[in-house]
């Protein structure tokens, strides 16, 4: 083994030592700020695997848990717990029917939790999503009934309607230097008021059910109409195309000549999302099939996924949740970033404002009202995403909904009382800051924050 060890020493530079070592490529750093700490050995999780096969997997797992790297981890086993706690109290909550209704009510402020991780992984807050999902049901609600406009017209003018609130949100943070916090906290005053201005004296307008949007998103509307075929058909799908898009990735990184996933585990992972996809298409069936609400939101979910991995734009978020000045001085425009985020984030509050809308068949009062903004920052926070920027994913917002709405459903089955709800559900939350924070710590603790 030939010696290339390489040793950079000073104040503001880490020190960085390259060997010849299992991973062809191994480093190891030393935080900046302690030169003489004991380095990190920093492996590629691909090689380490292909190298060792199921040990390797083994040496990975214990060095993300070591180094503070849960992921999903502790959602997992919550959900295990939670699950495991409401269906010992009441044999109907795992029952096909309830978890039908678990995945139906999620969508909707799941929506609203997808647009909020993107303004999370800049480490900032939208408090208007409620308000503004609200205002966007009242006017489609307006533009529908009192003006007679086609439902499809109205759908993408109210889309247009929460992009625009979202952008001036931006504009007014990014360029005028106003904090988000507190031009969000004015836009959840001011689009609560439109709403009930437009609503009027009776507070409820209802639409009617033929509505091509509305009925798109009731409870009632199920995808292709065909409960059996429409379930396996989305889950053979999802098969299909992640096998498709992790041999094509497997293969533009064999042929640049970089780390690359082996053959044996592309085939564990797809193996599983078969069987845990086929089997929540058998769990559906055995109620009324998947909502069209619950494929809009996973459809949603895989677009904004693609986005924020795969796209420029996406690197550009992270990039400037992980640090401004560096992102700056990369030459990223962090103000174009900033409008955008808050933009998609006021996009995705009208279409989950149109999700509920769906359930309801009217805009009324308490339309994104309630604790409809707390449970919607909840579940991107108990999911994964950090509060303090940088770090997290759109699937944080599936994940963290499961949660809620599992414990909301679970005490609804029990006869619990709202006010423990609340309290259940806020003990959840700070639980999932306080793992974040510590994981934080324990990753700048091994070098890796």
């Amino acid at each position: 083994m030939s010696d290339t060890s390489k040793t950079v020493k000073g104040e503001e530079s880490p020190k960085i030592e390259k060997t010849g070592s299992i991973a062809e490529s191994q480093t190891t750093v030393a935080p900046a700020d302690d030169p003489t700490a004991a380095p990190v050995a920093v492996v590629d999780p691909r090689l380490l695997v292909r190298e060792e096969g199921l040990k390797g997997y083994v040496t990975e797992f214990k060095r993300k848990i070591k180094g503070g790297e849960l992921g999903s981890l502790p959602v997992f086993i919550g959900l295990i717990i939670i699950w495991t706690i409401f269906q010992l109290q009441n044999g109907r909550f795992l029952s096909a029917d309830n978890l039908s209704n678990i995945s139906y009510f999620l969508s909707a402020t799941g929506m609203l939790a997808i647009g909020l991780v993107f303004v999370l992984l800049l480490g900032e807050i939208d408090l208007s999503v409620g308000s503004v999902s609200g205002l966007a049901s009242t006017v489609f609600a307006v533009f529908v009934v009192n003006h007679g406009m086609n439902g499809w017209l109205a759908l993408a003018l109210t889309v247009l309607t929460g992009i625009g609130i979202g952008a001036l949100h931006g504009w007014f943070f990014a360029k005028i230097g106003v904090p988000a916090f507190v031009v969000t906290l004015a836009g959840f005053l001011g689009w609560n008021g439109l709403m009930l201005w437009l609503l009027g004296s009776s507070g409820t307008i209802n639409i009617p059910d033929d509505s091509g949007p509305v009925h798109l998103f009731g409870q009632n509307s199920f995808f292709m109409d065909q409960a059996i075929i429409g379930a396996y058909l989305l889950a053979g799908l999802a098969v299909v195309l992640t096998l498709v898009g992790s041999f094509s990735e497997q293969r533009r990184r064999r042929a640049a000549g970089v780390p690359f996933r082996p053959t044996s585990e592309i085939l564990i992972r797809v193996g599983l999302l078969a069987v845990v996809s086929f089997a929540a298409a058998a769990v559906l069936n055995n109620s009324a099939g998947v909502s069209n609400a619950l494929v809009i939101f996973l459809a949603a979910l895989v677009v904004v996924d693609f986005v924020l991995r795969r796209t420029t734009y996406g690197r550009k978020v992270f990039a400037v949740g992980g640090g401004i000045e560096a992102a700056r001085r990369a030459g990223i425009s962090v103000p174009m970033v900033r409008i955008t985020v808050f933009a998609i984030s006021g996009g995705f509050a009208a279409i989950g404002g149109m999700f509920f809308a769906g359930q309801t068949a009217s805009a009324t009062l308490n339309a994104g009202g309630g604790n409809t903004l707390m449970l919607a920052i909840a579940a991107a926070v108990i999911g994964g995403t950090s509060l303090f920027g940088g770090r997290g994913s759109v699937w944080s917002a599936l994940l963290g909904m499961l949660v809620i709405q599992s414990i909301q459903t679970g005490l609804d089955l029990l006869n619990m009382n709202t006010s423990i709800q609340y309290m259940i559900t806020g003990a959840v939350l700070l639980g999932a800051v306080v793992i974040d924070s510590v994981s934080r710590r324990s990753q700048k603790a091994a070098g890796r924050a």
